[in-house]
């Protein structure tokens, strides 16, 4: 007689006399009989079944689920995320890679950058969502609750139309957090969600700290669902979570509420992420975030490659993947990088690092941290300079970074560490560095917005305030709130239509215009003008400069970069004009934006000749502009090169 032996952790039977839920089982199969499956929990004794309607030729364990957060693959990267175009054209290979259940599309961290980028992310929201749906993939968006989708808080009339504009353009979930795990910024943020037809998912943001221990988390859990929301998450922003923590939490949030949806978020930064996808599902979790090659590990999200590898041996239900696809969207990932992204993407942001686990900082701001970091670098070398001491290197200041983040944090309340609370955190610790290398000591420069968080104007901290925090707020007559934070903002959206209709700006479908400029005013402005997108390109032509000029002389860098450039060359000599307008009369202008665009045939420029008249310099064969070499009103001779041209490629 043959016999199978399979253990599988937690089963629930729901079968008569013998329903019941058990900390786990194990299946007998022998050949040619019924099946028997013993149950065990941990206090009972041996309860055995007979399971009639098992598949004996198949046998699985729990199903599990992914997700693909290709948006927060590129915020754990770099700046930017992928132009509509870029969006529209992977979305299907996503589609064909047959793994995943969800992708996240949008929210927090895309719209803005895609502003700054001079784009418009209702555009690429509807185009890039459009796809998934039609296949049957639940796509979702991060929503930061009080700030919803910038760094500061929102009014509730614009949070309120976030829900109605987002689920109108085709997102169906919002995973809403708030950095303080404060309810508060929450429950209002899961009525207008469902109200708006959204599945409402909430997170508890994971840290480590005498704080946030098993309790703290489970009675967050249980007030959350008790306000709606649908869904948990484990938002474990920065990896640092103990496996072992959170599979405790995943089984105590099931226990109580068995039909919770549970998905786990974490980031690989300092290592523990795959062990923790085990103890989640093996505890009861549903569905895993997961990233793909080339933006896999580092401080962004574990492969799906190697979840369904470690999930499927477990014996774990999960979905087949198509590789041939897989490659597709890796290669497409690749060439996105290439093109323009990558060169907004630190290096060290696709490394692993254990000191992670020190100061808990997240992977989503480590671009911009290092960013920061290299400023204060110089400003602190120059100083030590000036007292004779030795310059210190990046890897010196992010030690010291750290170290100061794990000082700063446990006197501002300990604060879970995501954004914008790990950028406040983050901010205090590196202002710290500078003024105690002026010899000023800490706690000197701390904006409205630090400040905003230790009071409690943006909720209360989990801990307690530093007594000398709390001093130095009173002589700085600076007042604690334990007032609900959304109660202290006042309704903006009647201002910004006006401002809309003074403008002579369309609302957009479903106000979904009126929405970005309610959100992101400053950004929304600019992009309005085209400022966002001269400057844009103006610091990626910066960027790639750089970037090259890191690697070659300057003569070499110059000749790569005008390989694919048409010289544009002055055919007179004379004074050299940017506009030409009017009667015969030239008008004082700047120079083009970097990246502008020229057709062939387009005017260029003007040179006004020595005998007073003007000669018209075409474009040549048209493209982008990548170089200005003759300034508003310089006087060039006959030869002179005035700007370079990229052609369009072939």
């Amino acid at each position: 007689m043959r016999f199978i032996l399979c253990k599988y952790k937690r089963i629930i039977t729901k079968k008569g006399d013998e329903a019941g839920v058990f900390d786990f089982f194990y299946l007998i199969l022998q050949a040619d009989e019924l099946p028997f499956c013993y149950c065990f929990t941990y206090s009972d004794t041996p309860r055995s079944f007979v399971f009639k309607d098992i598949n004996t030729t198949k046998i699985m364990g729990k199903k599990i689920q992914f997700s693909l957060v290709y948006r927060d693959m590129w915020q754990s990267s770099g700046k930017f995320q992928p132009r509509k175009d870029q969006l529209v054209r992977i979305a299907p290979v996503f589609v064909e890679m047959g793994c995943f259940a969800r992708v996240e599309t949008n929210g927090g961290a895309f719209e803005q950058v895609c502003l700054l980028a001079g784009e418009n992310p209702n555009e690429a929201v509807r185009a890039y969502c459009k796809p998934l749906h039609e296949a049957g993939i639940k796509t979702h968006m991060l929503d930061r609750g009080l700030n919803a989708l910038r760094m500061y808080p929102v009014p509730d009339d614009v949070r309120r139309l976030m829900y109605k504009v987002k689920h109108a353009q085709g997102t169906d979930i919002t995973r809403i957090f708030d950095g303080l795990n404060d309810v508060r910024n929450i429950i209002p943020s899961i009525k207008w969600a469902k109200e708006a037809g959204m599945t409402a998912q909430t997170a508890l943001c994971i840290t480590n700290s005498p704080i946030h221990t098993l309790e703290y988390y489970t009675k967050i859990a249980d007030e959350l669902i008790a306000a709606g929301a649908d869904e948990i998450c484990l938002k474990d922003m920065a990896g640092i979570g103990q496996p072992a923590l959170l599979g405790k939490l995943t089984k105590a949030i099931k226990d109580k509420h068995p039909e919770i949806i549970i998905e786990y978020h974490g980031h690989s930064g300092p290592g523990l992420s795959m062990a923790s996808i085990l103890e989640v599902c093996n505890n009861g979790a549903d569905i895993i975030d997961t990233a793909i090659e080339p933006l896999s590990w580092g401080k962004v999200h574990p492969d799906i490659i190697s979840v369904l590898s470690m999930l499927k041996n477990e014996g774990f239900d999960v979905p087949e993947i198509n590789m041939n696809a897989y490659m597709k969207a890796r290669a497409l990932t690749q060439e996105f990088i290439d093109e323009w992204l990558g060169y907004f993407i630190n290096p060290s942001n696709k490394i692993m690092s254990s000191l992670l686990l020190g100061c808990g900082l997240p992977g989503g701001m480590m671009g911009s941290m290092m960013a920061d970091l290299g400023g204060i670098r110089q400003t602190i070398n120059n100083l030590r300079k000036k007292k004779g001491e030795d310059e210190l290197t990046m890897d010196d200041m992010l030690v010291k970074l750290f170290s100061e983040v794990e000082y700063v944090w446990p006197r501002v309340g300990y604060p879970p560490l995501v954004t914008p609370f790990s950028q406040y955190t983050k901010n205090i610790a590196l202002m710290n560095l500078l003024t105690m290398e002026q010899g000023k000591g800490r706690f000197v420069m701390m904006d409205e917005s630090m400040w905003g968080m230790i009071l409690g104007k943006s909720g209360k901290v989990p801990g307690a305030i530093d007594p000398e925090l709390v001093e130095l707020a009173k002589k700085q007559g600076r007042e604690f709130t334990d007032a609900d934070p959304h109660t202290l903002l006042t309704n903006a959206l009647d201002d910004f239509r006006k401002e809309m209709d003074e403008n002579g700006w369309e609302y957009g479908q479903d106000d979904e215009e009126l929405f970005e400029l309610a959100m992101h005013p400053e950004q929304y402005r600019n992009y309005r003008s085209g400022q966002a997108k001269k400057n844009f390109l103006a610091d990626l032509q910066a960027a790639k400069d750089a970037k090259l000029g890191a690697k070659v002389s300057l003569e070499e860098a110059a000749a790569f970069k005008h390989a694919k450039a048409d010289a544009i060359v002055s055919p007179v000599k004379g004074q050299i004009f940017w506009e030409f307008q009017g009667d015969g009369e030239a008008l004082t202008a700047t120079e083009p934006f970097i990246g502008k665009e020229y057709k062939e045939g387009d005017a260029f420029c003007y040179i006004c000749t020595p005998w007073g008249e003007f000669e018209t310099i075409p474009a040549a064969l048209g493209g982008q502009l990548v170089e200005i070499n003759a300034k508003q009103g310089t006087k060039v001779n006959k030869g002179d090169v005035i700007a370079y041209i990229q052609r369009p490629e072939a």
